[in-house]
């Protein structure tokens, strides 16, 4: 499954892809406010019934593109528009959680996350641009 000729970017993309699944897509979809509550979010009180909503929605986008991932693990030269969706969702959520943090609208563990999202676009970038080329 991991491509020898390109090993770090097969591996950057199954290992991304595992922890995702596991800490934020799946989770995201089927128990969305444990997950918040997990992460530190207050919930209203009242009806969540739109909070479950966008969650699941969410969730289930984060699956759909990790399951079209997994699909480019064993061949990733061939997929290279794959890293630069990687890179802007990562640029996108490293954007997002700064302004939650700076607005102080976010439980510290979405502000501990700028990094990770921050890594995962610069590694993807860098695999797409700087090894893969």
């Amino acid at each position: 499954m991991i491509n020898p000729d390109y090993p770090l970017a097969s591996w950057f993309l199954a290992l991304s892809t595992s922890l995702f699944l596991v800490l934020y897509a799946l989770p995201l979809l089927f128990a969305p406010l444990r997950w918040a509550r997990k992460f530190g979010w207050e919930l209203p009180t009242g009806n969540n019934d739109l909070t479950v909503y966008f969650a699941r929605c969410l969730g289930g986008l984060a699956l759909a593109v990790i399951i079209a991932v997994v699909q480019f693990i064993p061949d990733p030269k061939s997929h290279l528009v794959i890293f630069e969706l990687i890179g802007l969702i990562g640029g996108v959520m490293t954007a997002i959680h700064v302004w939650g943090a700076v607005m102080k609208q976010q439980p510290w563990s979405e502000t501990a996350e700028i990094p990770l999202y921050g890594a995962v676009c610069v590694a993807a970038l860098w695999l797409r641009y700087a090894t893969l080329s």
